[in-house]
Parts: structure tokens; C-alpha cells; sequence
């Protein structure tokens, strides 16, 4: 696999009339290696930051997958006036979504093509986008930034893949060890090759007219992206800590 360009190469899971079995074993195993290898820790890092600073009343999860994360973040901010909303274009994952956060009644799910002018018009006061914009190409990347900007009244926080060869090797290893589900052993790999270097999310953003971010490199391979559309964001690199004013 060449990793020097972004792979356009669609992964199983791109096709949103996939149901059954495969789904569910898919989606627990999912939530099993971001778990373990640290990938959902990226997305609460941001998220216990916003909610320290800020007081939010909705977040969009696009690309919910399990819904496993917005779990996650209920639990932190121990608010049920918080509103999670979970996306996703496949029917079935969102029926798999509202299934595993039924307990949880501030979180519901939606099936809905983000693209559309009816999501659009939607407001909330953050976005978060795990594993989830490395579906797109650049040019759509480029429009849905420009939409998330006056989408999101706080803030976007993205969690992604950095496309490098160790990675790469390194999820078909694991993958092949120990998964079970064969849309993992194919599409963990391949969505790799469709993650991203350093300076295509800069290009990306740029284009966007987004400045006020920072960009972090985190294990295992992932980027961290907290981008801040209210106000002014000042970041104290010596302590990495956010000041919001």
C-alpha cells in the first residue's frame, strides 16, 4: 500500500444498507480497540476541557457508530440537561446506537445524510466527529468545515488517523490476530490509508477559514483537533492547558 497520497478506496462500512450480524460484531469490537488502545480517551480529553470552561446545552456525535462515546461523555458531565445527538447515515447502526444507550435518556439518534440542507440549519453548541472524516475527500472535508463553523455555537472537536506505515502495519496485525469480524480486518486497515498527515488538516482547515485550532499528535497514531468557534482561544503550551475568554 502507498501511503503517500490519501486512499479514496471505499471500506466496507461506506455501504449504509450493511445490516445484521456483522453490524453488531463490527461495532462491539469497535468499541473494544479505541478503548484499549486509547482512541476514546482523544475525544474526552476535549470534551472535559470544553465542559470546564464552557456551559453546553447539545452535542452532535456524527458518525456515532455504538454510541459508546457519547455514553462516555454523559457520564462525565453528569448533566441531563445536556442534549447528545448521534448521527449516522446507516439505519441500522443508529437502531444498534439507540439500543446501546437506551438507559441514558438525554441521548438520541438519528439517521440523516450530513450533506443535506435540512442538517445544515441544525445548531449545537459542540461537534464531534471520531473515525469519521476520514470517509470524505478533500473537497468535501473543505464544505463540511465551512458548515461545522456556524454550526457549532462552542466548539468541533475531531479525533482521526494519521496515515503512517507502522500504523498501517500494525492495525492488520492486531486485526488479523484477533478480530473476528471481517469488515475490521478489512476496513481497519484501509481506513488508514485514508487518514491524514499533518499538513493536509492544516490545507483542509485553511481553506475552510479556520484558524482559531490547535492540532495535536496522539497515541496510537490518531490527531486531535479542538477547534474553537466562539471567542478567542489562548493555549498554554508549557502546561497544555486551554484558556477560553
Amino acid at each position: 500500500m502507498d501511503l503517500s497520497d490519501r486512499s479514496y478506496e471505499l471500506e466496507i462500512m461506506d455501504d449504509f444498507d450493511i445490516d445484521g450480524p456483522a453490524i453488531d460484531q463490527t461495532l462491539r469490537e469497535l468499541d473494544i480497540i479505541n478503548r484499549t488502545l486509547g482512541g476514546n480517551k482523544i475525544s474526552l480529553d476535549c470534551f472535559r476541557k470544553i465542559i470546564k470552561n464552557h456551559s453546553i446545552s447539545s452535542l452532535a456525535d456524527l458518525g456515532c457508530g455504538s454510541g459508546d462515546l457519547m455514553k462516555s461523555m454523559s457520564k462525565i458531565a453528569r448533566d441531563k440537561h445536556i442534549q447528545y445527538i448521534g448521527y449516522d447515515a446507516n439505519p441500522y447502526i443508529v437502531k444498534y446506537a439507540e439500543d446501546h444507550t437506551r438507559e441514558i435518556p438525554n441521548i438520541s439518534c438519528r439517521s440523516e445524510n450530513i450533506f443535506s440542507p435540512e442538517f445544515a440549519k441544525e445548531k449545537f453548541d459542540v461537534i464531534h466527529c471520531c473515525l469519521f472524516l476520514h470517509h470524505f475527500t478533500q473537497q468535501e472535508l473543505i464544505s463540511l468545515f465551512k458548515n461545522f463553523k456556524s454550526q457549532a455555537n462552542v466548539a468541533i472537536i475531531v479525533n482521526d488517523l494519521h496515515r503512517h506505515w507502522l500504523a498501517y502495519q500494525l492495525i492488520k496485525l492486531i486485526t488479523r490476530m484477533f478480530s473476528k469480524s471481517y469488515l475490521v480486518r478489512n476496513d481497519a486497515a484501509l481506513s488508514v490509508a485514508r487518514g491524514f498527515k499533518k499538513v493536509e488538516l492544516e490545507e483542509i482547515l485553511r481553506a475552510a477559514g479556520i484558524q482559531n485550532y490547535e492540532l495535536k499528535w496522539r497515541w496510537a497514531f490518531r490527531w486531535q483537533l479542538l477547534i474553537h468557534t466562539r471567542g478567542t482561544l489562548i493555549t498554554n503550551w508549557s502546561k497544555g492547558v486551554f484558556n477560553f475568554i
